[in-house]
C-alpha cells in the first residue's frame, strides 16, 4: 500500500510504501465496532450513584401505630413510595470498562487505517516544522494540505510549538504515533501524519 507525501505547502514530497497488513473490505468491521463500543464505554466515569431505602438519613421510627389510624399501613420514612425515601434499583457507582483482546485492537487498527487510506482521507507530510506556537501559521499548513476541516494529527514525538498552535482550533487533536488509536482514525475528518508518525505506526502495526 503506497501514500503520497507532501511538504507543509502541500506539493508533492515523494511516495511512501506500507508494509503493514491491509485488511479486506469485508472483514475487520466488527472489531472495529468491539473496539470503538470499548473505548467509548472506558470514557464513562460510572459515579452516579443514588441512595437506597437503607441509606437515607432518618430515624428507624414507625411513623405511625400499625391500626386504627384509618390510614395506610407504613413502616418507614425512607419507603420508596414517599417524598424523600429511598430509590428503588437506582444506579450504582460501576466500571464500564470492556475487556478487548489485543489481536482484536491490532486488527481493528489496521482496518481503520486501511479505510481511511483507501477513501484518501489520510495526509503524509515530511515534517511539520513550525518557527514559533503562533496558531495563523499552523492554520495556513493546514489549508495547504486541505486539512482545515477537521483533522487529527499524529506525529512521531511531542512537539511543543505544534502542541501550542493546534489547541485553540476547532476540531483538531494531536496525538503520537505510540498513542494513536481506531477512534481517534475514524472521528476526524482527516487525518495528518509526519513521515516518521507513519512510519513508526507502520512498524507496529506489522508486530502481531
Amino acid at each position: 500500500m503506497k501514500v503520497a507525501i507532501k511538504n507543509i505547502e502541500g506539493k508533492a514530497a515523494g511516495e511512501l510504501n506500507l508494509a503493514f497488513e491491509p485488511v479486506e473490505a469485508d472483514k475487520g468491521g466488527q472489531a472495529v465496532h468491539d473496539v470503538v463500543v470499548a473505548y467509548m464505554a472506558a470514557q464513562r466515569s460510572g459515579t452516579a450513584c443514588t441512595k437506597t431505602m437503607g441509606d437515607v438519613a432518618g430515624s428507624g421510627k414507625k411513623p405511625w401505630r400499625q391500626k386504627g389510624t384509618g390510614r395506610a399501613r407504613a413502616g418507614s420514612f425512607a419507603s420508596p413510595l414517599w417524598r424523600g425515601g429511598g430509590v428503588v434499583f437506582g444506579p450504582k457507582p460501576r466500571d464500564y470498562t470492556k475487556k478487548v483482546t489485543k489481536k482484536t485492537r491490532q486488527l481493528a487498527l489496521r482496518k481503520a487505517l486501511t479505510e481511511r487510506v483507501n477513501a484518501g482521507d489520510v495526509v503524509v507530510v515530511d515534517e511539520i516544522k513550525l518557527d514559533s506556537p503562533k496558531t495563523r501559521g499552523f492554520v495556513n499548513v493546514l489549508r495547504n494540505l486541505s486539512a482545515d476541516n477537521g483533522v487529527l494529527i499524529v506525529a512521531e514525538a511531542a512537539n511543543q510549538n505544534l502542541s501550542l498552535a493546534s489547541r485553540n482550533i476547532e476540531n483538531v487533536e494531536v496525538t503520537s504515533s505510540s498513542n494513536v488509536n481506531t477512534y481517534q482514525l475514524l472521528k476526524y475528518n482527516k487525518v495528518l501524519f509526519t513521515r516518521g508518525a507513519m512510519e513508526a505506526l507502520d512498524e507496529r502495526l506489522k508486530q502481531d
